[in-house]
């Protein structure tokens, strides 16, 4: 008989804990963790021209408009800069309008205001001469 009822008190306390009015600690632990924070500080750079590199050599200018701290950027009036179908790492004069694009962070490798910014030589690579 007390066999019973000890096994009837654990249901019990099992049940409270299934339906969340025993809580648990990991529901603690969570909350003493501090949110992660994005490294860069994309919020200056909102409404103004940026360029993107992505992974695989794709290329793309545009507004910013928004982003995430995944780095999921949001372009209006993107410009793609289409690559030489020989090099696909090399860029040509080629330029698509892409209009509203959404970026995926896993694919950003480089980003970096259009203000400012000028393409320079690759000082590592020697010239053939």
């Amino acid at each position: 008989m007390a066999a019973q009822q000890q096994q009837q008190q654990q249901q019990q306390q099992t049940g409270e804990r299934r339906e969340g009015g025993g809580g648990s600690t990991r529901d603690g632990e969570q909350k003493d963790k501090k949110r992660k924070e994005s490294i860069l500080d994309l919020s200056k750079y909102l409404d103004k021209a940026i360029r993107v590199k992505f992974s695989g050599g794709r290329e793309a200018s545009g507004i910013l408009k928004g982003f995430d701290q995944l780095l999921n950027l949001v372009l209006d009036n993107t410009i793609e800069y289409l690559r030489d179908p020989d090099d696909p790492y090399k860029l040509t004069e080629d330029t698509k309008e892409r209009g509203l694009v959404v970026c995926r962070g896993t694919a950003v490798v480089l980003i970096c205001p259009m203000d400012g910014c000028e393409a320079i030589p690759n000082p590592f690579i020697q010239q053939e001469t």
